[in-house]
């Protein structure tokens, strides 16, 4: 057991039973559904957002954006005691990325250098390397701002949107994400796009010795011949061909990119549903002589004013993604597994009506590599080009549960058809399931100096593969189906030799291995097996001594800390929707009792509080997939500690009330 946190409270007369806060949560959701029958959390991230917003004004000419002032006090409030940014709550260090970036961000808005937080923010940035180890994306943002040379950023020619499908860097061999990030850097890179900071607000003070004297190039990852360095010699190569100012053919490329940029703009303005291909998508298309009064810009810049940000204590933040119908799906089977029943609840038969009109029947940019009819559901409410496969594993778990209680039961079962035909088509060649795209793995790309960043690859993942499994298990397939077979081969192959998995998409072990132990469980599988008992033996050797379960983002980098952190409701809850897939054992009740009550006695007001960070978006490995920790020499080729300099974490705020709900709810089940 871990000694992380002081020993809570044991069950008592005055500990509230597991049925009043079942009640009172599913209460606390009645009242806080939206109007049109959703719910939705904010999602939070890290400074970077907010700081890259602020450039962006800078950049676009929006001196007198109405969210300014708020991003600004938003960017203050996050910033440290020892004067960096962070890229998840309580990191053990600040961040070199998050920090530049939000510096050069208060400095563009005219906060002078000697301000006490710049200052802090200063000697913080000097005394941790300065510019010498900032990733790829942050000199992209200070060349945007006139601070960095277009000429030592790595070089991303727009020719790349003409690359055949049998290339290996076609750009449908990236994932989703970084081919919607890429192709707008295209543009800027290619016309070295720059509106230089004025001369009262340029970074003069981060570049103490001239600016001459600053090493520009990317630190190396490795010495001698390797492919790594082969991609940074063609760089070079690139550059010195664009500063040839001969390039046939480069307008029409640029063109191309153009048209592929429009086409894409999802219908609430955004890109893709994330920040990045949304914020370079803007500036590209201005940076090619559209102004803001162009239809396309005017619609991307609306989005940001709308459900992209919320205030919080005065301060504006602006979210990375948002997540209503990943945040709906999972109320509803929390609530379902709390023992809500459809027929008897209003806000249910909403949200069940919004969640089947969320459904995609229109082709994303899967259908270049899987020709399949789609039927699944995206992540945000607007982003039709990429439905995802988790999503729509969740909402087919949904509609089985109601399939025997809902009126039109042809369109529902219209809608499983559907779904299910193209999660199917979407399994990758290993048997497993990535999240938006199939056999998205092709490691080469990430050794081009643009990808160094957080991830460029969606290879398949545990916790995706057995959301999927669950899915199919409450639809009523087995182990005999050839779909099912395989993928149960992919996730045993990956477990670890301790017994947990990996989380590809939440922190970390506790969520890959609570994604595991369910779905085994809705298939039917023995659970007295052997992998299933060290799963178990894992979950509970890992609770903590007040009753909780906790995992530090830290563990993406040091394998002691898999299991270990300070206990959060949302991995107590997978900790304990484990254990109620389990066998019965003294042990796993003992277990049990004490995570019980740890959320029981930790609810307020219906709902519970969680700051720690629990969401994953990048572990910042570059490939997409779990890494040996104990290579020789790791953080030199990631370039990144325990602060998660190249990852991406999330803070879901609805995490820490739909999963509590949803393992008290199995629970009650287990013990009826």
């Amino acid at each position: 057991m871990n000694e992380i946190e002081e020993q809570g409270p044991s069950i008592t007369p005055q500990t509230p039973s597991v049925e009043n806060v079942l009640e009172g949560a599913v209460e606390w959701l009645e009242e806080h559904q939206s109007v049109d029958g959703f719910w939705v959390g904010m999602l939070e991230s890290n400074a970077c957002i907010e700081a890259e917003w602020l450039l962006a004004m800078h950049f676009l000419g929006l001196d007198d954006h109405p969210l300014k002032q708020g991003i600004v006090k938003a960017l203050l409030k996050q910033q440290r005691e020892d004067g960096s940014w962070e890229i998840y709550f309580e990191a053990p260090v600040g961040d070199i990325n998050a920090t530049v970036e939000s510096y050069a961000a208060l400095r563009s808005v005219g906060i002078p250098p000697d301000d006490p937080a710049l200052t802090k923010a200063r000697e913080w940035i000097l005394s941790h390397g300065g510019f010498r180890h900032i990733r790829v994306f942050t000199r992209y943002w200070l060349a945007l701002i006139g601070e960095w040379p277009w000429e030592e950023t790595p070089n991303v020619p727009p020719e790349v949107i003409f690359f055949p499908k049998w290339f290996p860097f076609n750009i449908y061999n990236f994932a989703s994400w970084a081919r919607a990030t890429l192709l707008p850097l295209t543009v800027l890179s290619a016309k070295r796009a720059a509106k230089p900071l004025p001369a009262g607000r340029r970074l003069d003070e981060l570049f103490p010795d001239g600016r001459d004297a600053i090493n520009y190039s990317l630190p190396k990852k490795k010495t001698g011949l390797s492919l790594e360095n082969i991609f940074r010699m063609a760089d070079k190569w690139l550059h010195i061909y664009q500063g040839l100012g001969f390039t046939p053919g480069r307008r029409t490329a640029v063109k191309a990119v153009s048209n592929w940029i429009v086409a894409h703009q999802d219908d609430d303005g955004a890109w893709g549903g994330i920040q990045p291909p949304w914020i370079y998508s803007i500036m590209a298309l201005y940076a090619q002589g559209r102004d803001l009064t162009d239809p396309v810009i005017k619609k991307g810049l609306a989005a940001l004013e709308e459900h992209w940000s919320y205030v919080k204590d005065d301060a504006v933040h602006i979210q990375a993604s948002e997540s209503p119908i990943w945040d709906t799906l999972l109320v509803v089977l929390a609530m379902l597994d709390a023992g809500v029943k459809h027929s008897e609840s209003e806000s249910m038969q909403r949200a069940v009506e919004w969640i089947l009109q969320q459904q995609i029947t229109v082709p994303g940019d899967w259908t270049v590599k899987v020709k399949a009819p789609c039927g699944g559901w995206a992540f945000e409410r607007a982003n039709e080009k990429y439905p995802d496969i988790d999503d729509t594993s969740v909402a087919l778990m949904v509609l089985a549960k109601v399939r025997y209680d809902y009126p039109d039961k042809e369109r529902l079962e219209s809608a499983i058809q559907r779904a299910v035909e193209w999660t199917l088509a979407m399994q990758s060649s290993n048997g497993g399931w990535a999240a938006f795209d199939k056999d998205n793995d092709k490691a080469i790309l990430t050794k081009i100096p643009f990808c160094d960043f957080g991830e460029a690859l969606d290879p398949p993942s545990v916790d995706v593969t057995c959301h999927v499994l669950e899915a199919l298990g409450e639809l009523g397939y087995t182990t005999a189906h050839p779909s099912v077979a395989k993928a149960l081969r992919y996730v045993l192959s990956e477990q670890e030799t301790e017994g947990s998995w990996f989380g590809r998409w939440g922190v970390n072990h506790i969520y890959g291995t609570a994604a595991v132990l369910p779905a085994l469980k809705a298939l039917h599988i023995d659970m007295s097996q052997d992998y299933v008992r060290r799963a178990v033996d894992w979950i509970i050797d890992h609770q903590n001594a007040n009753g909780g379960w906790g995992e530090t983002p830290a563990s993406y980098m040091d394998d002691s800390l898999r299991g270990v952190g300070p206990s959060t409701p949302s991995q107590t809850a997978w900790a304990l929707m484990c254990l109620a897939a389990a066998e019965n054992s003294e042990a796993v009740d003992d277990a049990i009792r004490g995570g019980v009550d740890y959320l029981c006695t930790r609810q307020m007001d219906g709902t519970w509080e969680e700051r720690h960070y629990t969401g994953t978006g990048f572990p910042g490995y570059g490939i997409g997939t779990r890494k040996d920790l104990k290579k020789d020499g790791l953080e030199q080729e990631l370039q990144q500690g325990k602060e998660l300099s190249r990852g991406f974490m999330i803070n879901y705020n609805m995490y820490r009330h739909y999963f509590p709900l949803m393992a008290l709810g199995r629970l009650r089940a287990r013990f009826s």
